[in-house]
């Protein structure tokens, strides 16, 4: 890709950026969120046009016009949201969409896919359903998909976001095995500890421009961050250890059930401290969802109490919970979906949580917009003015506006659930501090997160999740990562420990 150029309206999303991708190589993709990583991969893989610049595959030019010129140019890519069909098998999400005769396949389709599977060492069931699936398995299914239409370059989207760690290594041995047989694999990621294990050469984004592309085994951590964002970056995550803890919540034996009236969380119980931060690590739709809703009033519990200060909350709504002292900060796949409307500026969007607290039915402005300027500079949040639409703010923006509301209100308890999900390194790091801050200020705060790194340098426990029950609390002091990562495929501590 040279000179490639984007514009939305004003916004220039790419500018003359350059990209070159050997065969045999994996070629990592790094940049702070809004770097112009995602617009340049859908102009690769056909979603997009170039305003300018040009693409070249083998050496001869292309244009794409839609991702089905760029399929049959052998040019792939596996979302970080999986593209599948539920209800089907393994075998019948693989030829959907292809100009096949559905029916035909049967047994010579089967045998294919275990042939393709067998060449990349992947494993993967044909006639199995993707709602029985892992996610490791629908991730490898999802590859299987782009390999079948005969993709020699596959483009992964935070590949490694919500598996554990045994699936990651999984996953390396597969891009391994692909890179072997002369795929060339880009990867768009912000774990860096990622980046330097798997990647051959790594070329940085920032602001829409390419800073430039190194060797891995060349350069250092820090140097990748400096390219990034343009200055050196503290990466040290602190965690203070308090004595004088008191007892804000309480589970005992909560039961939950999920929108199709099955159990998504199983006679859970644990308790949250002040000055405390306890992390819940688990695959994802292990319960976290509802584990968070259940807290916050937003889902009635099955079975079990919830205490709160002493105080039972099960069956309260969740403005009474709000007024005792409980906030969440919940962050969907959807960012915009729950807790902060998009069509709405930060000024109308504290007002959202604020007018029923208001004297009248006159709602005065006034300390709302005074609120939202304290926020907007405590917290760097970067937006051209206060009266923006957040749904114009970045990802990292858009989560400091919400983080930085429910703060605000000086809770007693903050539930977090993937709080830095899709973020850049510099804004994961400020909400890890706003975290470590409320900690400190005496708050407990459950932190639902995906990466287990974070997780044991920020937590002082970890409950862990499979399948709504818990497999174990940890002290992350005292554990390793693939201790917990055992634990998240449902092995119990003393399988663990032995």
């Amino acid at each position: 890709m040279k000179n490639i150029s984007k514009s939305f309206g004003s916004h220039k999303a790419n500018d003359n950026v350059d990209l070159s991708v050997r065969k045999g190589e994996v070629h990592a993709l790094l940049g702070e969120n809004g770097a112009g990583k995602s617009t340049l991969m859908n102009m690769l893989s056909g979603i997009y046009t170039p305003d300018s610049g040009h693409i070249k595959i083998n050496g001869e030019e292309v244009h794409f016009s839609s991702p089905k010129d760029s399929i049959r140019m052998g040019i792939g890519m596996i979302h970080q949201h999986f593209k599948l069909v539920d209800v089907m098998t393994a075998k019948e999400n693989i030829i959907i969409g292809q100009r096949t005769n559905f029916f035909v396949h049967g047994k010579s389709l089967t045998k294919k896919v275990k042939t393709l599977s067998d060449q990349y060492g992947l494993d993967v069931d044909p006639d199995k359903k993707v709602y029985d699936m892992s996610v490791g398995e629908k991730q490898t299914l999802e590859i299987i998909k782009v390999l079948y239409r005969g993709a020699k370059i596959l483009i992964m989207d935070e590949p490694t976001a919500v598996l554990t760690p045994q699936e990651i290594k999984k996953l390396f041995r597969v891009i391994r095995n692909m890179k072997e047989r002369g795929c060339s694999i880009v990867i768009i990621t912000h774990k860096l500890n990622e980046v330097m294990e798997i990647s051959d050469r790594v070329t940085v984004l920032r602001k829409g421009q390419s800073i430039g592309t190194v060797e891995t085994k060349d350069i250092q951590v820090s140097n990748l961050i400096e390219m990034m964002v343009g200055k050196k970056v503290d990466l040290s995550i602190e965690k203070e250890k308090f004595r004088d803890k008191k007892t804000l919540l309480n589970l005992d034996e909560i039961t939950v059930l999920d929108g199709e009236g099955k159990e998504a969380v199983s006679d859970i119980s644990f308790e949250l401290s002040s000055h405390e931060i306890v992390g819940v690590a688990g695959v994802a739709n292990s319960g976290q969802k509802e584990l968070c809703e259940a807290i916050a009033g937003l889902i009635k519990a099955q079975k079990g109490r919830i205490f709160f200060d002493g105080e039972n909350i099960v069956g309260k709504t969740p403005r009474d919970i709000i007024r005792l002292g409980i906030r969440m900060g919940f962050i969907p796949e959807d960012r915009l979906g729950m807790g902060l409307v998009g069509g709405m500026d930060i000024v109308h969007n504290i007002i959202l949580k604020d007018y029923q607290n208001r004297p009248g039915f006159i709602l005065h402005r006034g300390p709302c917009i005074k609120k939202a300027e304290r926020l907007v500079e405590a917290l760097d949040i970067q937006t051209p003015s206060i009266y923006t639409p957040v749904k114009k703010l970045s990802g990292g923006n858009v989560q400091k506006v919400l983080l930085g509301r429910e703060i605000d209100s000086s809770p007693k308890v903050l539930i977090t659930a993937y709080p830095v999900r899709g973020l850049d390194i510099g804004a994961s790091y400020k909400i890890y501090e706003l975290l470590n801050e409320q900690k400190r200020n005496g708050v407990g705060v459950l932190f639902v997160g995906e990466d287990l790194d974070v997780l044991m340098d920020l937590c002082d426990r970890i409950v862990v999740l499979c399948h709504g029950e818990i497999t174990g609390i940890v002290d992350p002091d005292k554990v390793t990562k693939e201790d917990i990562g055992l634990l998240m495929t449902g092995k119990t501590e003393e399988e663990v420990s032995a």
